[in-house]
């Protein structure tokens, strides 16, 4: 094997490896940000999250910058009792500096299987989740059910929503 062919691989086994400590980083922060949750852990929960995070819930209405998340998430934490969410299935992907990650995941929850997706900043050398959205999980065979129970209430939003 030449010089550079070594060298080729030394490099490219590095950065793999990089890559690949950096995705366990990435699972150690999430779960751990769904364990604080779970253990109504209000500060361990929003320590994990940036200043200016943003959530999106499972209603329409729900678009949280932090501050507000705080605010509607604190009488849950307080007593005692926030959300049980735990990864099913988890693909992260990272960016080529290292810096931005992003991932989708499958959650057990106690509105069954759910959907949340996100994207993690990396600040001053810890991993911060940036933006989490959460979706509930519907088979296609119930997409008309689901639409028939969601007409009524759809519908006046999305006048609200074009005026």
């Amino acid at each position: 094997m030449n010089k550079l062919t070594f060298l080729l691989l030394f490099v490219a086994s590095f950065a793999f490896g990089q890559n690949n400590d950096t995705k366990v980083q990435i699972n150690q922060v999430m779960d751990a940000w769904h364990k604080a949750a779970a253990d109504a852990d209000f500060d361990a929960y929003f320590n994990l999250m940036t200043t200016d995070a943003v959530f999106i819930g499972t209603d329409a209405t729900e678009n949280w910058q932090n501050s507000s998340f705080k605010a509607f998430s604190k009488p849950y934490f307080d007593k005692g009792k926030a959300w049980s969410f735990s990864a099913l299935e988890r693909n992260v992907y990272v960016n080529e500096t290292g810096d931005f990650a992003w991932f989708d995941e499958l959650l057990d929850t106690q509105m069954k299987i759910c959907r949340g997706s996100g994207v993690l900043k990396k600040i001053n050398g810890e991993w911060k989740i940036a933006h989490y959205v959460l979706s509930i999980a519907v088979p296609n065979n119930k997409v008309d059910a689901l639409v028939a129970l969601k007409k009524e209430t759809d519908s006046i939003l999305t006048v609200k929503l074009k005026q």
